[in-house]
């Protein structure tokens, strides 16, 4: 079997922004949430990666769907749809808790660095089930 060449583009396009949170993510691991720059800097980075991660998935997903793959097309449409929703959803719940550190609430740092972990654990996820579908999606069918 040949390698299906538009499936493999798909694939690394949406693996890029992935790959990015990987790397860049930990590193807010290091420093304290509770500095109010460093957590904007975290939320923007969250939200940066959503966007991308959105039109990756919809650039993904328009060209499977021409190359006729659809039952991929799905699987990516569905990442990239998750994308979305979690940049809605994602900044409000930083903002939330930015704005009962500001207001004295002591948990909020504890309840960001939670939502950080899971910002981080649901990339991974994403990731692994990305990286281990490529023997599939790799050849024609």
């Amino acid at each position: 079997m040949t390698p299906d060449n538009v499936a493999l583009f798909a694939t690394i396009i949406l693996l890029l922004p992935m790959i990015y949170l990987l790397l860049a993510a930990p590193a807010f691991l290091l420093v304290r949430l509770d500095i109010r720059p460093v957590a904007l800097l975290l939320r923007a980075m969250f939200n940066g990666y959503f966007l991308t991660l959105a039109i990756a998935g919809a650039i993904g997903t328009m060209a499977v769907v021409l190359d006729g793959r659809l039952v991929l097309a799905l699987g990516i449409g569905l990442i990239a749809a998750f994308a979305v929703s979690s940049r809605r959803w994602f900044p409000r719940q930083m903002d939330a808790r930015l704005s009962d550190g500001d207001a004295g609430d002591a948990d909020a740092v504890r309840r960001l660095r939670r939502l950080h972990w899971g910002g981080m654990l649901s990339n991974a996820i994403q990731l692994v089930v990305v990286v281990a579908s490529i023997p599939y999606i790799a050849v024609a069918p």
